[in-house]
């Protein structure tokens, strides 16, 4: 039997496509993906002049008590994909956003349904797929090439500048710290000593940003879809910024991304990986830079799971994963304890 929300979904799509005859949806799913939003996938069927149409469809609805909190803007996001569409970043196209929350109980919009796989690069599977995947050769080559194409887009042709262009220097940097920051005053249950003297340790060693660059801000395997054995969409558009580069090429290096694997995201070789990139873009990978913005990484992950841990606690968010995310707060502190040597 059709759901509520399926019928309301159906009754949004007829009104948003007049010509159609027939409409029908399969396949709706509630995927176990999205941190902050909730995400439904599904196939739509009409008839139009004649002619039968199929459209793989996904959308995405903020619930309002995402663990970004005020931090992920759907809006943000939606004008985000309609920008890049007509670029080389592989990317899902989108098709409406809707900002009346009395539908569906909070703005959300539509976009196609990339075919593929999203493998979990934390299961056993998902390490299994990345690492067969690896031999093969092709998916690191796609992978580097995907994130090298987002790097040379010429973001201000593509009109991304609404995402707020930093200033010279360390605004970058501290941009993000500032950022961050604010989520964790807003999540923080007790004091953290570790993390108050790596937000100190962050804001004397800012780096300065040489080339600003359109940067996605998560980009890992789990946020790739694949289809034979090359990116065919980046996803999970919630944090990406105009910015420094090295602040990818570090969330690729980080050993956050990898669980234990010998490969960076567990799919892509460290000498391969810095070469092809370098060869793509013309930058030079600096490593102390990059070994910065793993710090930042760690106080961002801690951001993450204090707002988590802290919805759940709150009773904002009833998301069992969240609750888990409490034992994760020690665990990424101690780890940039050590990074910088306490």
């Amino acid at each position: 039997m059709p759901s509520a929300i399926q019928d309301t979904i159906l009754a949004y799509l007829q009104s948003k496509l007049p010509q159609a005859r027939d409409l029908t949806l399969t396949q709706f799913t509630q995927t176990a993906g999205g941190w902050s939003h909730e995400i439904y996938t599904f196939y739509a069927h009409w008839t139009e002049n004649g002619q039968t149409v199929t459209q793989g469809l996904c959308l995405r609805k903020d619930p309002g008590t995402g663990l970004l909190r005020n931090l992920s803007n759907l809006h943000e996001q939606y004008r985000v994909l309609r920008a890049l569409e007509p670029t080389p970043v592989p990317a899902p196209k989108v098709y409406w956003y809707e900002e009346d929350a009395t539908i569906l109980g909070g703005p959300f919009f539509l976009m196609e349904k990339v075919e593929g796989e999203v493998p979990n690069p934390w299961a056993k599977a998902g390490k299994q797929y990345y690492a067969e995947a690896a031999r093969r050769g092709k998916l690191p080559r796609s992978f580097v090439e995907a994130l090298a194409t987002l790097h040379n887009l010429d973001w201000q042709a593509a009109g991304l500048a609404f995402l707020g262009v930093p200033g010279p220097g360390t605004d970058f940097a501290l941009r993000e710290i500032a950022k961050w920051e604010s989520l964790i005053h807003q999540s923080l249950r007790k004091p953290e000593p570790v993390l108050t003297e790596v937000l100190m340790w962050l804001k004397a060693n800012a780096p300065k940003t040489q080339r600003l660059a359109f940067v996605h801000g998560a980009y890992r395997t789990g946020n790739l879809i694949i289809k034979d054995d090359a990116v065919a969409a980046i996803i999970d558009w919630e944090l990406q910024v105009i910015g420094d580069p090295m602040y990818d090429v570090a969330y690729v290096l980080s050993d956050l991304n990898r669980e234990g694997s010998p490969l960076f995201s567990c799919v892509v070789e460290r000498e391969f990986f810095l070469d092809y990139y370098q060869q793509l873009t013309g930058l030079t990978v600096d490593l102390d830079v990059c070994r910065y913005y793993e710090v930042l990484y760690m106080m961002r992950s801690t951001a993450f799971w204090l707002s988590a841990s802290g919805l759940f606690a709150e009773g904002k968010n009833k998301d069992l994963r969240l609750a888990r995310t409490a034992y994760s707060v020690p665990v990424v502190l101690d780890m940039a304890a050590k990074a910088l040597g306490f």
